[in-house]
């Protein structure tokens, strides 16, 4: 499958997704620094620990507007981690902010370090998209990981999701001596359950981390995407499964070599099973924020009537024909597929 190359639209935040965001707590009056970021007046490429060059590059300010943003930008990680401003954040240190001119968002990437213990943290400044805050939300709700952001603004602030990089993970440890190979296949095979129920699509090896886990006898492995940017924007329907794409190739045979088809079977319907009980958990939230989605214009019009035929092929049924919005088609996807009805 063929990488998607073309810059996704930005959405607004529209104002009833802003009192979502509010009612849950998601809205906050942080600093908005996101422009405030690009003062820049130098950067040079940033290598990983390795010497390995990425695509991230490390951003210099004047000292006059790095002496503004410090302060901003420790405040907004005692928001984040403590949810209060903290009177004093001078025990906090801005190390280093690095630029990624690249995806929807073109995110900072802003490390923190504790001066009383060394110990550094990271956070995300991007753009306020409705489509990735859609995206957040639908993780936070139906996957068994929690989601940690901010709103104010045009600002979205997000927390560092830790894990080996799945294109790291792909390259350097899935062939590694004693891994357990029969759970990375069943993990993945979840993951990319997940990420077609709720319609998030582009999950190239670049886009999510591997968390390892070490258990008492065995180690245990859990596929968390960082990427959001392409909740319910694509037309194509292999865009939302993730094994369609080239760069998880290894991981796609590796699972269809450890796994049978009973056993792939029963991992989908344990994921089935257990974002359905997410969702009636989380009913209430899910629902509202459904049905502000629904209601919002989230794709070019184009990608919504090809998705829908899509849907309708893969599932061969005439369900989605008449879907006019990624929200409703979204909603319906999830109903149908988990068997519930979220979105009333």
């Amino acid at each position: 499958m063929g990488v998607i190359t073309r810059r996704k639209i930005r959405y607004p935040v529209s104002p009833p997704l802003r009192q979502y965001l509010y009612r849950f707590d998601r809205q906050r009056d942080i600093p908005m620094v996101y422009s405030e970021l690009l003062r820049f007046s130098g950067a040079i490429p940033y290598e990983n620990p390795m010497g390995e060059e990425t695509l991230w590059t490390t951003v210099i300010y004047p000292p006059e507007v790095f002496e503004e943003l410090r302060p901003r930008l420790t405040a907004i990680y005692s928001e984040l981690k403590l949810g209060q401003r903290a009177a004093e954040h001078e025990h906090l240190k801005v190390d280093r902010i690095d630029f990624g001119d690249f995806g929807n968002s073109r995110p900072f990437r802003i490390r923190i370090t504790n001066l009383f213990n060394d110990n550094s943290d990271y956070y995300y400044v991007k753009h306020a998209d409705a489509s990735r805050i859609y995206g957040l939300e639908l993780e936070h709700i139906l996957s068994p990981n929690r989601i940690n952001y901010l709103v104010n603004g045009d600002t979205l602030i997000e927390e560092h999701i830790a894990g080996v990089p799945g294109d790291i993970f792909l390259r350097d440890y899935i062939n590694q001596p004693g891994i357990n190979k029969v759970r990375i296949a069943k993990e993945f095979t979840k993951f990319n359950e997940r990420c077609f129920i709720r319609l998030l699509g582009d999950m190239r090896s670049v886009n999510y981390v591997i968390e390892v886990t070490p258990d008492f006898e065995e180690v245990q492995y859990r596929v968390r995407t960082i990427d959001f940017d392409q909740q319910s924007y694509e037309g194509r329907g292999s865009t939302y499964l993730a094994f369609k794409f080239s760069s998880n190739r290894r991981v796609t045979k590796l699972a269809l070599n450890v796994l049978n088809r009973q056993s792939i079977d029963q991992y989908v319907a344990e994921e089935h099973a257990q974002m359905a009980r997410r969702a009636k958990v989380e009913s209430s939230r899910l629902r509202a924020l459904l049905g502000i989605m629904q209601r919002e214009e989230l794709a070019p019009r184009e990608h919504v009537a090809i998705l829908a035929k899509e849907l309708d092929r893969m599932h061969n049924s005439s369900y989605y024909q008449d879907c006019k919005t990624m929200g409703e088609l979204t909603a319906l996807h999830i109903s149908n597929e988990l068997g519930i009805n979220p979105a009333k």
